[in-house]
């Protein structure tokens, strides 16, 4: 009899890896009867005949590098991952990004999500300008979110300018990181549905991803890293140029913005609109334009958006 102690990936969901109650264990027992094991805290202790072992933890890494690239794992993945070879090769959804959340496949749905992936394949910054619900923010955090899965950088960073749009943030309660919060959620919205709550959790306690805002980045040079600015119409030109200028060795940036909901004064000058101009030649910088034809929140979004351009025009 042999023992061997495995410890598993820090890139597992641990509760998503062992099922509820268990029964992704138990169904592994099943299989394994040979071998007893117990997982805890990322470690599988193993006890058994080297044959046995050595079965049952190549049947283990399969499952392990399922569940990391598919963000769930079922009992009946774990009986299709059985032979060395499984026979199970579901083709994968058209132009998917990631797995996110119990599987879901996350996938670029339209036109210009499809260039904003391409886009970030070949440039170092991308500037996705466009109306809400357009998918913009959505599928720039699912492309950070698989480079990190991807080991292609080591960290997300993501912010937001804290412009006021009728609340003052003097009158919110709580501490600074309590006031800037509501204006970071869009995002705490699109990571929950890209990875459990426990690792996403994981990940922001140990700064892996990073949620900050505008005005905690000056002075930092942000190297192997995705950095993602959100609402970037409402930076002013200062803001903005200082932003782009912390993009490090080994990192990218998103920035993405709807230059139709500016919140700034009236005198002052977004500068999204600003950069766009500025930099509209420069190479290593893309600019996707989302429209309407990109919205895919309700249907009624679309109608909303129309009327509103047909009015100003």
């Amino acid at each position: 009899m042999s023992e061997q102690l495995i410890l598993l990936s820090s890139d597992l969901d641990e509760p998503t890896f062992c099922g509820v109650n268990n029964q992704n264990l138990l169904t592994l027992h099943n299989l394994h009867p040979q071998v007893r094991f117990i997982v805890r805290n990322m470690q599988v202790k193993v006890n058994g005949d080297d044959e046995s072992i050595n079965r049952f933890l190549q049947h283990l890494q399969r499952c392990e590098a399922y569940c990391i690239n598919n963000n769930q794992l079922t009992e009946k993945n774990i009986t299709d991952l059985f032979e060395p070879h499984p026979t199970n090769t579901a083709e994968q959804p058209q132009n998917l990004i990631l797995f996110g959340l119990n599987g879901k496949p996350i996938t670029a749905r339209t036109v210009n999500q499809k260039r904003m992936v391409e886009a970030f394949e070949t440039d170092d910054m991308l500037i996705a300008e466009g109306p809400a619900g357009s998918g913009k923010t959505y599928t720039a955090i699912a492309l950070a979110v698989k480079a990190l899965k991807n080991k292609q950088v080591r960290k997300i960073i993501l912010s937001r300018p804290a412009v006021e749009a009728g609340e003052k943030l003097g009158f919110l309660p709580g501490d600074l990181k309590e006031k800037i919060d509501p204006y970071l959620q869009p995002l705490y919205d699109a990571l929950e549905e890209m990875l459990p709550q426990q690792k996403l959790q994981e990940y922001i306690d140990k700064g892996v991803i990073q949620i900050a805002p505008l005005a905690f980045m000056r002075g930092r040079t942000l190297n192997d890293a995705i950095v993602i600015l959100d609402e970037a119409q409402n930076t002013t030109p200062q803001q903005i140029k200082m932003f782009m200028t912390r993009l490090g060795m080994h990192s990218k940036m998103i920035l993405t913005g709807d230059l139709t909901q500016i919140d700034l004064p009236p005198h002052q000058t977004s500068g999204l609109r600003h950069a766009i101009e500025v930099l509209k030649d420069v190479e290593g910088i893309s600019l996707i334009r989302t429209d309407k034809r990109d919205i895919i929140r309700h249907p009624l979004v679309e109608r909303i958006v129309k009327a509103y351009e047909e009015n100003i025009n």
